[in-house]
């Protein structure tokens, strides 16, 4: 069997998050970082000379001077559209970080563009690949929890200040809406929210979202505000509990013990005991650098988990929807 030819990728973006893209890709071994597009010349000049590949301003040029197969699209969300289509109309597979787009419309276009031409696109929900994730979603297809119950996620922490065209619902609560469809395997059914600007006067700074999964109730917590990061998830079933630290990598779970019986009256109680607790420390692996080499084994073979351009759509839907909803909340104060 042929040994089959490194990918040549590119990074479209290479502040915040597109120079880590640039950092994994140029890590891989079965693909070829050839260049860096950037409109802030000192930035991306100084990316290319520190991963050895190439610099461009824009992406005409890069489609000009190279051969590329696939690309991480990592500039603000205002622009995902046009670069992606564009991309796509060259045949280059797209990963596209979240959200996928600034609105349904667009990410439509990007998705229908996608399939005319025959063209991978992929969104870079990046928690789906934090291992503590993916093992919470294994024992949940397990049935270890029981019947699902509820699920709260708080996301907080200081204002980015690269943010410049999106709210807090868009840059952080979309982050939860994907992992909730992801774990429970739905998209929820109802949805409300409250959101406010305390710091900023401009764009929601802080929301609690609440959503309804066929009986599921899920809390989203997030907020600009908090001097301190945390990014955190319950569960509870009728089985157990689980407590969950993205940053940590860290999964606790509490395994229900309890029976029931009647009463001398004949009434029906419950009688809990201590639980059993499991826990599990699985850091040591990066979720972008998953997320990435997933990507790149699903264009080479077509095979692992990725997150497509519809489930981005579905997490982008829904926080359009908790925005409307917080504002029609607000108006009513």
């Amino acid at each position: 069997m042929t040994r089959k030819a490194k990918l040549n990728v590119a990074v479209i973006g290479v502040g915040n998050m597109g120079k880590h893209h640039a950092r994994v890709y140029s890590e891989l071994s079965n693909v070829e970082l050839a260049a860096v597009v950037d409109s802030n010349a000192r930035v991306g000049k100084a990316i290319a000379t520190k991963f050895k590949c190439n610099y461009y301003r824009n992406s005409n040029q890069l489609f000009q001077k190279e051969k590329i197969n696939a690309v991480s699209i990592a500039v603000p969300t205002s622009l995902h559209k046009k670069l992606a289509i564009a991309c796509i109309e060259q045949g280059i597979a797209v990963l596209i970080e979240k959200p996928i787009a600034e609105s349904v419309k667009s990410a439509n276009e990007i998705i229908n563009k996608g399939k005319k031409r025959h063209v991978p696109v992929c969104v870079g929900h990046i928690e789906r690949f934090n291992p503590v994730i993916q093992k919470l979603k294994k024992y949940i297809t397990r049935g270890k929890f029981g019947r699902i119950i509820s699920i709260s996620s708080k996301r907080v922490g200081l204002f980015p200040p690269q943010i410049q065209d999106t709210d807090v619902i868009i840059d952080l609560a979309v982050h939860d809406i994907d992992i909730c469809n992801y774990l429970l395997g739905m998209k929820p059914s109802t949805i409300n929210a409250r959101a406010g600007k305390a710091l900023n006067s401009k764009r929601f700074d802080y929301a609690d979202i609440l959503l309804g999964y066929n009986g599921i109730d899920v809390n989203i917590q997030v907020n600009w505000i908090t001097p301190v990061k945390v990014r955190e998830l319950a569960l509870t079933g009728t089985k157990g509990y689980a407590e969950l630290n993205y940053l940590t990598q860290t999964l606790r779970i509490y395994k229900s013990r309890y029976r029931t019986k009647f009463d001398s009256y004949g009434d029906y109680i419950v009688n809990f005991s201590k639980p059993d607790t499991e826990e599990l420390n699985l850091a040591g692996e990066e979720p972008l650098k998953l997320e990435i080499e997933n990507f790149i084994e699903y264009l080479r073979n077509n095979k692992k988990n990725i997150v497509s351009a519809p489930e981005g759509l579905d997490a982008l839907t829904t926080a359009l929807r908790a925005i409307r909803s917080a504002e029609r909340n607000q108006s009513k104060i």
